[in-house]
Order: structure tokens, then C-alpha cells, then sequence
């Protein structure tokens, strides 16, 4: 038997079964990542900025394509309403390049808009509370940076003592309505960059990915045939074991 499985034809034939089976089975990973890399979220095209009231209403939800969106705020800040939001840690490298581990804050600071309505505006983060950063601007202002939802008020862990007068634990729209009572207040909040503030990050728009069943079939397909080539080879070497045991083969071998 062994010296049948060891012959040059039969060599050839197992040769040939191991690259078709490796090719078929790499084929089928390949069509495998492609299947789970289309269901990733993509990062989209990141349009030019536009005036956040056409992103964000009073009253209305903002649109999940509109979440990230640049956007430029033209008004005036109002001071007397700023809010510190607490539990925040920072998005980048403290000076030195240490990484500051501690929680601060962020800023979050809202502009009177042309209409009366007012935008909220996380301008950064400052470590400490009396930060000389805090200090509002006076006169009117054109801040530019990102659009993001409103967050949940059940996004955070809340301190059981509550936190200091004029803090929040979160960006909350309904929030931020009940605070600022009797002003018609945006949905979402803007992020911007203001100097003198830790910048605060927010991700470019993104898409989610749409899976390609088809591609999975792909990989099935194969790997099912991947399955058959094996099958194959296995009926070609048993047919010649029985071949090489035959009495007709006995005979032509003693010839």
C-alpha cells in the first residue's frame, strides 16, 4: 500500500490536492473578511462646514447623518448660564507630553444666536474648576467645530451627593432646558476649539457598513468545495490501493 501511495503519478495527485485544498480554503477567508470588514462602520465624507441652524432645531431630534457635521455658532456667549460639566478626563496629552489621568472639566458655555435661541457650546476641558480658561469672551463670536446629540442622562454614573451649583455630569438637552427655564434651547451641542482650553476630540461623520451576505456565500462555496476536493482525492487513492491489492495486478506485476 505504502509503495502504491508513493508512487510518481500518486505524488503528483497528492500534490495537486494540497494546492487546491490551501487555494480553496484561502479563497474562503478572503471572501470572509470581506464579509465582516463590510459590516464595519466607514468613515464618510466630512462636507464643508455649515451654520448649525440648519443641523439643530428646538424641539426636534438631530439626524444621525448631521452627528459630527462641522458647523459654525455666530453670536454672542452668555455667561451668566456657563456650566461646568463634571467627570470629564481629557482627550489629549497635558503639556510635557504626561498624559493627565485626573478628571476635570469641560466648559460648556451657550451662545445666543441671532434668534434668540441658544446653542450650547463645549468649548474644552480644564483640569481645575477655577481655571483661568473658564473666563468667557465678551462680544460676538464665530465658533466653529463639531455637532454632536445630546448625551443620556443615564450615560454616566451619578454621584450620589450630586454635584456643585452651576456643574453637570452630562450634555443633556432636556437637562439644559430645565436649567436655562423660559430660553428655547437647541437639541445637541457643539464642540469647538477655544484657545486657552484643552481641545476636546470628536470623530468626522461616519457610515455604518452594510453586510454582503453574498460574499459569506462565497466563502461557503469555497470551502464546500475545498470539502469535495478532498473527497476526490480520497476516492482516486482508494481506488488505487484496491487497483495495486487486484489479482489482474498481481499478475501483471509477476509478468
Amino acid at each position: 500500500m505504502l509503495r502504491t501511495l508513493l508512487a510518481p503519478r500518486m505524488l503528483g495527485l497528492h500534490l495537486l490536492a494540497i494546492g487546491v485544498l490551501v487555494g480553496f480554503i484561502l479563497l474562503g477567508r478572503w471572501q470572509l473578511g470581506v464579509f465582516e470588514d463590510s459590516g464595519k462602520p466607514a468613515a464618510s465624507s466630512d462636507p464643508a462646514p455649515v451654520g448649525v441652524e440648519t443641523l439643530s432645531q428646538v424641539g426636534a431630534h438631530i439626524d444621525g447623518a448631521s452627528v459630527g457635521r462641522r458647523v459654525t455658532v455666530s453670536g454672542a456667549y452668555d455667561a451668566g448660564r456657563q456650566l461646568l460639566v463634571a467627570d470629564r478626563r481629557p482627550d489629549v496629552s497635558a503639556p510635557g507630553g504626561n498624559v493627565a489621568r485626573d478628571e476635570g472639566y469641560w466648559v460648556l458655555t451657550p451662545i445666543t444666536l441671532n434668534d434668540g435661541t441658544l446653542m450650547p457650546v463645549v468649548r474644552g476641558w480644564v483640569a481645575k474648576a477655577d481655571d483661568p480658561g473658564v473666563a468667557v469672551p465678551s462680544g460676538q463670536v464665530a465658533a466653529s467645530g463639531r455637532l454632536r446629540a445630546p448625551q443620556n442622562t443615564d450615560s454616566v454614573q451619578r454621584r450620589p451627593e450630586g454635584v456643585p451649583a452651576g456643574q453637570v455630569q452630562t450634555v443633556s438637552t432636556a437637562e439644559l432646558i430645565n436649567l436655562w427655564r423660559g430660553e428655547k434651547v437647541r437639541n445637541g451641542f457643539v464642540v469647538a476649539q477655544t484657545p486657552g482650553l484643552t481641545p476636546v476630540k470628536v470623530p468626522p461623520p461616519s457610515t455604518g457598513g452594510t453586510l454582503t451576505w453574498r460574499n459569506l456565500a462565497y466563502a461557503a462555496n469555497w470551502w464546500i468545495f475545498a470539502g469535495f476536493a478532498v473527497f476526490m482525492w480520497f476516492h482516486f487513492v482508494r481506488d488505487a490501493v484496491r487497483a495495486s491489492k487486484s489479482p489482474s495486478s498481481e499478475v501483471v506485476l509477476e509478468g
